[in-house]
């Protein structure tokens, strides 16, 4: 399908931070094409199959962490693109990336280093993102990071939309490779952030299920679901209700990417972009890819019931208090002995503020769950019978 005059262009991409020797054709991809493989073959990239999605350091084989979280996104998202006619490749790119910022213990072990750094200019995972990429990842000779086009790291940058209120790791990354933070991002950034939320709102749903935390009958008072539901049993009448919990993820999942589609052509007529290019996007007033507004308003149920039903339930809280107290834990021990990093990070720590603090936390925020709990046990034992989160649920 060829792409509309609105999508991203590899041969009209930006290019990258450093000239790298042969130019950006190598074999047949191009410039995005290659940005997605770099993630793919990247440390980082493969951490996340070890990082909490919603269960903290979960025991079962068929929760999702980030990693499988991306990987949904991913499909979505690159489906949205094709239909739209946006680059694949790049779409494809910013989903499989976008998480690779968090944590060890997702949220609580953000909150914790937020908390640590906090006279330090704080931790954003969005930011972390950027810098590990930017910077942390160590693939290359010639250059530190994995020097990403452009359109990928402002895509990353900006999926959520300008950034008004840069922090520090951002407004680092903003002076060596201006990314325009207050514009609005390409519309392949806009369908990655959805994709996201198309995500997580459902596959949290079927995992919630799974373990227990939610049952269906809860479910059936948020309206989009109820919908869903009936849908669902229509098709299939007289099929054992368990056997169609995952037939109803799937008709949420098909009625948001459908409404998102339909709701984004309608936008992109209404603000007369249909054969703009992608720079009349970034400078447009509002967000193009969007749902429409009884969809939004729907999703937005379903997200209160999800944190009040499952993020917030008591399970989680007492496991995510742990998590915290671990990263809280390793943050104090690595300032108090930085050798405890192991031998190249004590090399780079230094003394000086606000370097120290937030090199550490660089260390913390590439852990894993399983990382984390072992780094800890080896710091300070086991004494509290608890050295794995996942035990305070």
């Amino acid at each position: 399908m060829a792409m509309a005059p609105y999508a991203c262009d590899p041969a009209r991409s930006r290019g990258r931070q450093y000239a790298e020797a042969g130019g950006e054709q190598r074999g047949p991809r191009d410039i995005f094409q290659r940005d997605r493989d770099r993630i793919i073959h990247s440390i980082s990239f493969r951490r996340l199959r070890h990082k909490t999605q919603v269960f903290v350091a979960p025991d079962g084989d068929h929760y999702r962490v980030r990693l499988t979280h991306s990987l949904e996104v991913a499909q979505i998202g690159r489906t949205i693109a094709r239909v739209l006619g946006l680059n694949e490749d790049l779409t494809e790119a910013l989903c499989l990336a976008h998480d690779i910022g968090h944590p060890p213990f997702g949220h609580s072990g953000e909150d914790a280093l937020e908390a640590a750094l906090a006279a330090h200019g704080g931790f954003d995972h969005n930011a972390h993102c950027l810098r590990t990429l930017m910077l942390l990842e160590n693939a290359y000779p010639a250059f530190p990071g994995l020097n990403l086009s452009w359109e990928m790291l402002e895509g990353l940058a900006k999926h959520n939309g300008p950034v008004t209120a840069p922090n520090w790791a951002m407004r680092e990354i903003d002076e060596a490779f201006p990314l325009e933070l207050e514009s609005w991002p390409s519309l392949e950034a806009q369908v990655a952030a959805l994709s996201d939320d198309i995500a997580y709102d459902n596959h949290d749903i079927d995992d919630g299920l799974r373990a227990g935390i939610l049952t269906l009958d809860q479910l059936l008072a948020v309206p989009l679901v109820a919908r869903s539901w009936q849908a669902v049993t229509a098709r299939h009448p007289g099929v054992p209700h368990e056997k169609l919990l995952r037939e109803l993820v799937r008709e949420q999942i098909g009625l948001m990417v459908n409404d998102l589609i339909a709701t984004t052509r309608a936008n992109l007529a209404a603000l007369g972009l249909e054969d703009a290019g992608v720079s009349a996007i970034r400078a447009a007033a509002r967000p193009v890819v969007a749902f429409s507004d009884a969809m939004r308003e729907e999703e937005r149920t379903l997200k209160r019931f999800m944190y009040a039903n499952l993020y917030h339930h008591p399970r989680q809280l007492a496991a995510a208090a742990r998590a915290q107290v671990i990263v809280t834990d390793l943050y104090a021990a690595y300032q108090g002995d930085p050798a405890l990093m192991g031998e190249g990070w004590e090399a780079a720590c230094g003394a000086q503020e606000p370097y120290r603090s937030r090199h550490i936390a660089d260390y913390i925020a590439g852990m894993t769950d399983r990382f984390a709990t072992q780094a800890h046990r080896r710091i300070f034992g086991t004494a509290d019978g608890q050295d794995n989160p996942a035990d305070a649920a």
